[in-house]
């Protein structure tokens, strides 16, 4: 008989719903966060398992990619496309893991992309690079604002970057004030370098992508060499 699986992840714990075709739940446990110990839960059913279901969340990397690795054939849920379904579902954990299901069972389930193994690496740095020139954005317009209140003029970031203490002290009337932007100054410059450095490993590995070199291997060469 076939079955669908849905699992509702969460940051230590996940609730596994097996469902049959017609749509009653054989299956139902929530279990910890460790892989081997879900692996083994689903062994009785691998050949009747027809597909597992996991909601896109910040941690679903490992989970999908273990189900994968043991030949599971897995569904990402896109949660933003399920919200013209959010009406029609309980909230609880359980109901949660049987929609996930239902849904796949249906063959209506809204999908994510699930990014291969070797390219998560690459996205998680340009992810991490909009997170630092966010706060880089930030930073800078604090500056400006500082600068704007206490002497009417408008300053550049390029303009900004080339004060030095004495056009500080010049501009600026209180030490403190000085002391504010200065301080920024400093987090500004940390911060462009780690964007720099961010650019530079993504370029790295996109060019030998683009060359014909296996990115997984590369990266698990590297780890060999400690790299």
């Amino acid at each position: 008989m076939p079955l669908y699986g849905g699992i509702d992840l969460h940051a230590n714990n996940s609730v596994i719903v097996l469902l049959h075709a017609q749509d009653k739940v054989v299956y139902r446990k929530r279990l910890s966060n460790d892989l081997p110990a879900i692996l083994d839960q689903l062994v009785p059913c691998r050949h009747e398992i027809k597909g597992l279901v996991v909601e896109s969340t910040y941690n679903w990397y490992w989970l999908v990619a273990g189900l994968m690795e043991a030949a599971y054939r897995v569904h990402l849920a896109n949660p933003a496309a399920m919200q013209q379904y959010s009406g029609l579902k309980y909230t609880d954990d359980d109901s949660d893991a049987r929609w996930l299901a239902h849904l796949l069972r249906l063959g209506v389930l809204p999908q994510g992309y699930i990014y291969p193994k070797a390219a998560r690496a690459v996205r998680d740095l340009l992810r991490k690079r909009a997170h630092v020139v966010r706060q880089h954005t930030a930073n800078v317009l604090s500056v400006q604002n500082i600068l704007a209140r206490n002497t009417g003029a408008r300053f550049s970031s390029k303009r900004m970057h080339e004060l030095t203490k004495q056009d500080l002290t010049t501009l600026l009337a209180d030490e403190t004030q000085v002391l504010a932007v200065t301080s920024s100054l400093v987090v500004l410059d940390c911060l462009r370098h780690q964007i720099k450095t961010l650019e530079q490993s993504v370029h790295q590995r996109l060019h030998l992508r683009h060359h014909g070199v296996c990115l997984g291997s590369w990266l698990h060469k590297g780890h060999q060499e400690g790299a």
